[in-house]
């Protein structure tokens, strides 16, 4: 039914076929929503990740790419049986679609109020979302937002090894507000495929920051022998604010 439903929704700009619409970049944008995430911290993601769509940096990206546009859709997830597409797909192609995508990013309400942490579930989700887009993509990446461990549903390995056979590249942002060691666990056990990589936000607090900096990796699509960093002139990430790159992360698992 998802995969029916998909196929028939136009992107930002008109209804447009999938041999129509090549994009450099498809991202599935998965925002936790488990019970281990209060309102608050549901809601500084969401504010986090609009704002990151309006940072300008955000659209000179887009536009550096070969194409100039990527297609991005937003779900939230939580439970093995718990996943929802709140914004389907939708192209952005310069600074207004980026701000239009901003805009419908702050309109979102929470529309699962807790259940457990199925990280495996959201990645196979977010794979059937990308296999259904109706675009051609150059490169596709699920880019997953999580606080917790997985605690349900199938061994997240085993999801992620189906996942990155179909040509996806699973990077990972974590929350260290409950697990302080969450990131080594994403490195070993979720993230995969070509240049993957782990972004480290010490809270919800530093979501913001996080995702920015996370989301013009993603578009830019560097390589582990280059280096981004994301905050303003002169300053230092610290040990638990860099990027984390598994040592197998450039190849698929």
């Amino acid at each position: 039914m998802i995969a029916a439903m998909l196929l028939i929704l136009p992107l930002m700009g008109g209804g447009v076929a999938r041999a129509q619409v090549s994009v450099d970049l498809a991202l599935v944008l998965a925002l936790d929503s488990s019970a281990s995430v209060d309102d608050r911290e549901f809601a500084l993601q969401r504010g986090g990740l609009a704002d990151a769509f309006r940072d300008p940096e955000v659209a000179e990206a887009i536009a550096a790419g070969t194409l100039g546009r990527i297609a991005v859709a937003v779900m939230e997830w939580a439970g093995s049986e718990q996943q929802v597409l709140d914004i389907p797909w939708a192209l952005i192609q310069d600074a207004a679609s980026a701000q239009a995508m901003a805009n419908r990013i702050d309109r979102l309400g929470r529309s699962i109020p807790a259940g457990a942490t199925s990280i495996a579930g959201a990645l196979s989700f977010g794979n059937q979302l990308l296999r259904v887009a109706p675009v051609e993509a150059t490169r596709k990446v699920i880019d997953m937002s999580s606080d917790g461990r997985n605690n349900q549903g199938q061994k997240v390995e085993i999801v992620r090894r189906a996942v990155v056979a179909h040509g996806v590249t699973i990077n990972g942002l974590v929350i260290l507000n409950e697990h302080p060691t969450l990131n080594y666990y994403f490195e070993d056990r979720v993230i995969g495929g070509p240049a993957a990589f782990v972004e480290v936000a010490n809270d919800y607090s530093d979501y913001a920051r996080a995702i920015r900096r996370k989301l013009i990796r993603e578009i830019r699509s560097l390589t582990v022998s280059e280096r981004f960093d994301g905050g303003s002139p002169g300053d230092t990430p610290s040990p638990q604010t860099g990027v984390r790159l598994a040592a197998s992360a450039i190849n698929p698992r």
